[in-house]
């Protein structure tokens, strides 16, 4: 049997077009994706959009478009952006208003329900519908969601249905101790016990239909809809044809490492509520979840579509191309804190790294091939350094990339030490000896950014297979 592993981004909320933090979650989870398959790993990679709930509602509202229309519309949106992302083309892409989908997320809610983990009770809270999610009086600032400060917390009081969160405080660290869940990097899994250890508290799952008719029906309830989190969270294992697909779902959910990409804000959701909500419905827990710090920007605000100060990913592409993107969110962006994306540090990065940096030594060192060598240098892809392998496996993409460039400064120092172009006036044989030397590092320098920069990877590896020069600059410096 293959080795398989399974990998999921969390699901956007369609009622903005996507900007650079979404990108950022999925292109690095593409990466993950392509390293295990460089591995050998059969790979389920899952991504898509979340489409229920009052914040999408009152989107469509404010368009003056009906609801589905909007989320038809909107979910094309993301699509499209998915080869503009340089995202594998095997990707699985889900939306929560899949008939599917929401039959399994009711078939989900029966064994929850069954297992005596729901119950119904009438409730006063504050609920931000910016986060769609129900607020305390100490996550509040001034009366308002420090996340959403724009939008106005609303107060809802109504009958409705609670998952029985506080049974599983105890159950969820003993899963983190046994390493039965994992969350990286290692800060956010002790954010996660203390915020276990100070007590769960039973959290509601459902909305009247009278008040929020946009979701999925609560089985033998028809006054009811699932509150937005309970029933998009069930995605990641529908999107596996989960419950009818057995096979299918042990094959990736029960063996392969099933893991999940975040943003910090998300944690709580991932790690412990969807844990608790796996373990009520007896099964198998998520894996590993990878947790993003923010985007920021100007003055370190968070990025974000509420607050209007995204950058466009298709902007960003349509003038410096998908691999520089690519490049940037993974070296440029710390790993696992917050980091800012201005257009302004983005410039310099790609003058810097790969029009200089990286294009220029892929034409250097070509052109002294093509001039001085009978034939091309045989290159094979082989094993990768073990600090670049170390990096990927412990998600760390910022230190992987880094060992890239290490390799990319080492070439020109050789050529800076070595003089080949020098050299080869008087000593042929050994500047071409050189030159050798530099195509074999070149190549695997090629064949480290496969995942990260699919396109340059294969461009890179073909020159050097074919002893030919760029037609153009890989990069042209932008002025």
């Amino acid at each position: 049997m293959s080795k398989t592993f399974y990998i999921t981004t969390t699901l956007p909320y369609v009622n903005a077009e996507p900007h650079v933090g979404f990108a950022m979650e999925i292109i690095r989870a593409d990466i993950a994706a392509r390293w295990k398959k460089l591995q050998g790993y059969e790979v389920f990679f899952n991504t898509g959009t979340d489409e229920h709930g009052q914040k999408l509602f009152k989107s469509a509202e404010a368009a003056g478009k009906p609801v589905k229309q909007f989320v038809d519309e909107s979910a094309e949106n993301f699509k499209k952006i998915l080869p503009i992302l340089g995202i594998s083309e095997d990707i699985h892409f889900i939306r929560t208003t899949d008939s599917h989908h929401e039959k399994a997320a009711q078939e989900f809610w029966k064994r929850v329900e069954k297992n005596g983990f729901i119950y119904k009770k009438n409730y006063r809270s504050k609920y931000c519908v910016g986060c769609e999610e129900v607020k305390t009086e100490s996550e509040l600032v001034n009366g308002r969601c420090v996340i959403h400060p724009q939008l106005d917390i609303e107060v809802i009081e109504e009958e409705n249905y609670f998952f029985k969160f506080s049974a599983f405080g105890d159950r969820l660290l003993k899963l983190y101790d046994k390493k039965g869940h994992t969350i990286v990097p290692d800060f956010r899994m002790n954010e996660m016990r203390e915020f276990i250890k100070r007590g769960l508290e039973d959290f509601s799952i459902s909305r009247l239909k009278t008040k929020m008719s946009w979701g999925v029906p609560v089985p033998n309830d028809p006054d009811h809809v699932m509150y937005v989190w309970f029933d998009a969270l069930v995605n990641y294992i529908s999107t596996l044809g989960w419950p009818e697909d057995e096979a299918t779902f042990k094959k990736f959910w029960e063996k392969g490492t099933p893991t999940q990409y975040c943003g910090k804000d998300n944690t709580r959701f991932q790690s412990v509520m969807w844990q608790a909500m796996l373990m009520a419905a007896e099964l198998p827990p998520t894996h590993t979840v990878v947790v993003n710090g923010f985007i920021t920007g100007d003055g370190g605000i968070k990025m974000s579509k509420s607050l209007g100060n995204v950058v466009s990913p298709v902007d960003v592409v349509n003038e410096y191309g998908t691999d520089a993107l690519r490049y940037f969110v993974s070296r440029e962006i710390g790993p696992f804190e917050d980091s800012s994306f201005t257009m302004e540090r983005f410039k310099s990065a790609y003058n810097t790294n790969l029009a200089n940096g990286l294009g220029n030594l892929v034409s250097r060192v070509m052109k002294m091939a093509t001039t001085n060598l009978e034939k091309p240098v045989k290159s094979k892809d082989g094993k990768f350094p073990k600090e670049y392998e170390k990096a990927l496996d412990s998600f760390d993409l910022q230190a992987a990339a880094n060992a890239v460039w290490k390799r990319v400064t080492d070439a020109d120092q050789l050529i800076q030490e070595k003089a080949p172009f020098k050299l080869v006036k008087t000593d042929k044989k050994a500047a071409v000896k050189v030159i050798e030397e530099l195509c074999e590092r070149l190549y695997e320098i090629g064949s480290m950014l496969a995942p990260f920069m699919p396109q340059t990877s294969e461009a890179i590896k073909a020159l050097v297979r074919e002893n030919k020069m760029p037609a153009a600059p890989l990069f042209l410096r932008k002025e």
